[in-house]
């Protein structure tokens, strides 16, 4: 199923730190912190959940194709990767929520956790 961008802020109680293509489908989910991890399994149009914050958060997010990334436990968010990720059109949403809860309110809405390999 796909989720615009702009209705994960609501479920999510997000705070929009970059809105990128806001009108953009989200068709899986991923979550993890490891950015080598991302790179290897998560997929394309993609909503990424992780605690992770740094300018590499979007170097990753745009080699993978995913379109927003939500930073949990409202920790801060550089602004090197706030500026990075408004150049290339990356939405940034900050939510309280923990990785888990964030994940079962994604998954309540319908997006399916989707990873590129299987080990």
């Amino acid at each position: 199923m796909a989720v615009k961008i702009r209705d994960l802020v609501e479920p999510l109680e997000a705070t929009v730190l970059v809105a990128g293509d806001m009108e953009r489908e989200v068709r899986g989910g991923y979550c993890g912190d490891l950015l080598s991890d991302c790179i290897a399994h998560a997929v394309e149009d993609s909503v990424w959940v992780t605690v992770q914050s740094h300018p590499n958060v979007i170097a990753v997010a745009i080699l993978v194709g995913i379109p927003c990334v939500v930073v949990v436990n409202n920790y801060d968010v550089d602004r090197e990767t706030l500026d990075r990720a408004q150049k290339e059109g990356i939405t940034v949403l900050r939510t309280p929520l923990s990785a888990f809860e964030a994940v079962a309110r994604l998954s309540a809405l319908g997006i399916p956790g989707k990873k590129r390999r299987e080990r």
